[in-house]
């Protein structure tokens, strides 16, 4: 079965920068849609982003423009650059692997943005 392994988040001040990384293991990847999701606690995981085999991408509105979603098919791996961090874009990110038949989640890595 497919697993996949969120990786990069970290503490970062208002404004700066991360890169999350995830890499799947067990399963052909490059014929998955990859989304991100993030959530915090108490509240609804939220769709952040998403791209499709052919390298198509869609995000949430609210994060256009800040947020790049990409893949590298060889490396089995997809990433989520994230720059001009806020204070609320605080939560454990998530990625999904979904194909018609099967969907895969990761753990999640924890993303702190503070002062």
């Amino acid at each position: 079965q497919v697993q996949l392994v969120e990786s990069g988040g970290g503490s970062v001040q208002p404004g700066g920068s991360l890169r999350l990384s995830c890499t799947a293991s067990g399963g052909i990847f490059s014929g998955y849609v990859v989304n991100w999701y993030r959530q915090t606690p108490g509240n609804q995981r939220d769709w952040v982003a998403l791209i499709y085999s052919d390298g198509t991408t869609n995000y949430a509105d609210s994060l256009k423009g800040r947020f790049t979603i990409s893949r590298d098919n060889a490396k089995n791996t997809v990433y989520l650059q994230m720059n001009g961090l806020k204070f609320e874009d605080t939560a454990v990110y998530y990625c999904n692997a979904a194909s018609p038949l099967r969907n895969f989640w990761g753990r999640g890595t924890q993303v702190t943005v503070s002062s």
